[in-house]
Order: structure tokens, then sequence, then C-alpha cells
């Protein structure tokens, strides 16, 4: 590891070869961190890396192939960035996806649950002895889309209910990212430096979004979302520097120094976190459901 590596910050980005995650690696690095960007084609990353590290000015930036929805490929990750990095000041889980069927992952675990929720947790576990070496560290968590509504405790993983005239389970795995996190803070209080929040990027016509069939919205939704895909998207959502500043801001503003547990949205504001995500109730059920998930990790 060189002089500037142990000097400067150290940032890991999930999903950070395109989109939302791309531009968020982009502004850590032109920052002078050392950036690690997770996903799963190994071009793509080789790509991104070398537009990043153009972008940035050095060559502290690496790309990793890794699946996390899966828990190999988290341990896999987390193995890689150890063997690299002797700490981590940011870890930034930004993977997102939205099938448009429930799948579920080789795990045996619904695919969104275990992109939005359980990769967050389980990777803030195994990286924890890399974030408690920094001076500081932070987590960062990306909810999205609408969220905000009641968690079902009986339903987390979207077997009765996937989509419905209004209900989407991509929104409901994004509303317990912030149950998660909430409970995460309260965890991690008084016991290290690290600090865990909560982001909302705003609506990006990212590369996910643009692949995302109709079927994959609620019934109510289907007639305006092509105009909102094909239209309003591409003019007025391109500029994903703006979908990714909340992620910087939180990994890296001095106004958040020792805060943890709060809800940032689109324009870097602190927001009141949804009442459905403060319920003691569900964040235990999501709490313990990704604990036994993850193999018992429990933080």
């Amino acid at each position: 590891m060189t002089s500037s590596d142990r000097n400067g910050s150290v940032a890991l980005v999930t999903g950070g070869t395109g989109g939302i995650g791309m531009e968020t690696a982009r502004g850590l690095a032109c920052g002078g961190a050392s950036v690690i960007v997770a996903g799963l084609d190994p071009e793509r990353g080789a790509r991104a890396a070398q537009d990043l590290r153009s972008s940035a000015g050095h060559d502290r930036v690496h790309a990793v192939p890794a699946d996390v929805t899966r828990l190999d490929g988290m341990r896999r990750l987390a193995a890689e960035v150890a063997g690299r990095y002797d700490r981590l000041d940011v870890l930034v889980n930004n993977v997102g996806v939205n099938p448009p069927e429930r799948r579920v992952t080789a795990d045996g675990v619904e695919q969104m649950f275990a992109a939005h929720v359980l990769a967050p947790f389980t990777l803030t576990h195994l990286l924890l002895p890399l974030l408690q070496r920094a001076p500081a560290a932070r987590v960062v968590n990306l909810t999205g889309g609408i969220p905000g509504g009641p968690i079902d405790t009986g339903d987390l993983q979207g077997e009765r209910r996937y989509l419905g005239w209004t209900f989407s389970h991509y929104n409901h795995t994004k509303t317990m990212t912030m149950a998660m996190t909430c409970r995460l803070a309260e965890r991690l209080r008084g016991s290290c430096r690290v600090t865990a929040n909560v982001v909302y990027p705003g609506h990006g016509h990212t590369p996910m979004n643009r692949v995302t069939p109709i079927r994959a919205f609620p019934i109510l939704y289907r007639p305006v979302a092509p105009l909102v895909l094909k239209v309003v998207a591409p003019l007025f959502l391109s500029d994903l520097t703006r979908s990714a500043r909340s992620s910087v801001y939180a990994a890296t503003s001095a106004e958040l120094d020792g805060v943890s547990g709060v809800y940032v949205d689109d324009r870097c504001r602190r927001k009141p976190m949804p009442a459905s995500a403060l319920d003691p109730g569900a964040q235990e059920a999501v709490w313990e459901l990704c604990a036994r998930l993850a193999g018992g990790l429990s933080g």
C-alpha cells in the first residue's frame, strides 16, 4: 500500500460501475479518496475504473467483480477490501434491483430484500473491523422509489404480496432499508466511531430504470410509466451527478461528523424518518431476519 493510500480516505461503493453509484464513486475519487467500485460485470467494472481514474487524476480506483445479493459474493468482496486496505472510511451500499416478478437468489432469499436490506446489513458487519480502524467511518445506505409505507412484518420477502394496484415490494424493501439503518445506528452508537445514515437520491435516468419493464410497476402507475421512462426521465433526469450528491454529502460532509441514524433527502437536507421505519417492532423483525439469513451476524 502506498503512502497516499494510507493517508487518504478509503471508500467502497457497491453498484459503483454505473448509474448513481458510479457518480458517487466519481465524487469521492475526485475528492481524493481511494475508491473500490463493486459490480457484477468485470468488463464494465474495468471500464468504469479507468473512467473514474481519468476524472480523479489519480490511479487509486479499483473495480472488484462481486454479486452482493449472494453471501459468498459479499464474503469475497470483504476479503478483497481487507487484502487491499488496512481500514475503510466509507461504505456506500448503493446497489439496487427491480425485477418485474418475485425472484430468489441461490441462497433462497428474495432478490430485492437481498440487495436492498440484507446486503447493507451483511457488508457492514463483515467490514466492521476495517470500519473501526478508520478515525471516523461512515456507512451510507440508499433508499429510493417511494419509501415510507407500512412494513409488513409477516411478509418481509414479498411471498404474499409483491405488486398490487399501488403497492410495490421495491418501495417496501426501501422502507426496510431505513428501518434496518435506524437499528444499525442504535447498535453502533457508543461502541465505536462508525455512523450509519440513509440517503434518498431522487429519481434518475439510471441503467436500471432504463431497462425496467412496465410490468414491474404497480397496476395504477402503469399507464403513465412509459411517459416517465421514455420522455420525462431522458429529458430531465439524465444528470446523475445530482442523484449522487446526497450520497457524497453523507459520506464526506463535516455537517454529519458524529451524526448517525438520520435521513438525508435528495437536496442534502435532513428529513424525519417515516413512522414505519421508526417502529420498534418493524425494526426488530427486519433485523432478526437479516441476522438469521446472514448466518448469525448481529452486531
